[in-house]
């Protein structure tokens, strides 16, 4: 899989098993040079291994991105479908949860036949903001819905290479995230919008964009007790039914936000295997 074309941030990786743990066969950077907005940025990208929530293993968070990438997971040659989805890990545009809302999820996608995508986008600056006090997410995700849309085109301009179907190109996004695939969703030119999209405990928490009729085909999840996402979720949902598009909505009753397979005492746990039955249904991913 060499493309001399395209270019690299790092180096290539030949897939192999670790623990377990399938690595990315390879990252490459988003953009052709420095990405459009960011050339006067002078700050480091941090990483943060190991980290917790409510005791609660995550993973690294990655925080002050300036140069984003794309992670390739590619599937068995036999075993893929040709369906790709973009992973758009959330942590409210100031930091991005890799693992567990990006690079695990990718390993569960590959197992499925599906090409993933992990999306390492830009982030707000915290230091420049006081972060994180008054912050405005609508502006702090800028550089992530242009990151986002970006991905999708990247993706697409290299869909033979990655064997993904350029019409089978989802887009998977957890809390900023999934505001993140909710505005490249609705952009006014349908050409650059994803073939399907996933909303995970993320929607537009601040400002609603025009929701148009039409849209390709939505799947939705969050719990009853998300404080943070919960309201979001709801009234992005009504939106698209207004609209006259036809989401599909899973809404637990309990995991709070940022819910995932590591809380197995809740419903909302098994939110990936109810993902992969929606995608059977529209024969996106093998049968199991």
């Amino acid at each position: 899989m060499m493309r001399a074309s395209l270019p690299r941030f790092a180096f290539a990786l030949t897939c192999w098993l670790a623990g377990g743990h399938a690595l990315a066969q390879d990252v490459v950077k988003l953009w052709p040079g420095v990405a459009p907005g960011s050339e006067h940025w002078t700050w480091q990208e941090q990483a943060f291994p190991h980290q917790q929530v409510d005791h609660r293993s995550i993973g690294t968070v990655i925080e002050d991105v300036v140069t984003p990438t794309l992670a390739v997971y590619l599937p068995e040659h036999g075993h893929a479908t040709g369906t790709g989805v973009v992973i758009a890990p959330g942590g409210a545009c100031i930091a991005l949860v890799m693992d567990e809302q990006g690079r695990d999820v990718a390993r569960e996608l590959q197992r499925m036949g599906i090409a993933a995508f992990v999306l390492k986008y830009r982030l707000q600056h915290k230091a420049a903001q006081g972060m994180p006090k008054d912050l405005s997410e609508d502006q702090a995700c800028r550089w992530g819905i242009a990151d986002a849309a970006q991905a999708i085109r990247l993706v697409r301009g290299h869909a033979k290479a990655w064997g993904v179907a350029p019409n089978r190109l989802g887009l998977l996004g957890f809390s900023a995230g999934g505001m993140i695939a909710s505005e490249v969703l609705v952009q006014k030119d349908p050409t650059l919008r994803p073939d399907f999209a996933a909303l995970i405990y993320g929607a537009p928490f601040e400002s609603m964009p025009p929701v148009p009729a039409g849209l390709p085909p939505v799947f939705m999840a969050w719990a009853q007790d998300d404080a943070i996402a919960g309201d979001a979720m709801a009234r992005f949902y009504q939106a698209l039914v207004k609209a006259g598009d036809n989401p599909e909505a899973h809404i637990y009753d309990a995991g709070g936000h940022g819910f995932s397979a590591r809380q197995p005492d809740t419903s909302s746990a098994h939110w990936l295997q109810e993902f992969e039955w929606w995608l059977q249904s529209r024969k996106l991913a093998g049968a199991p």
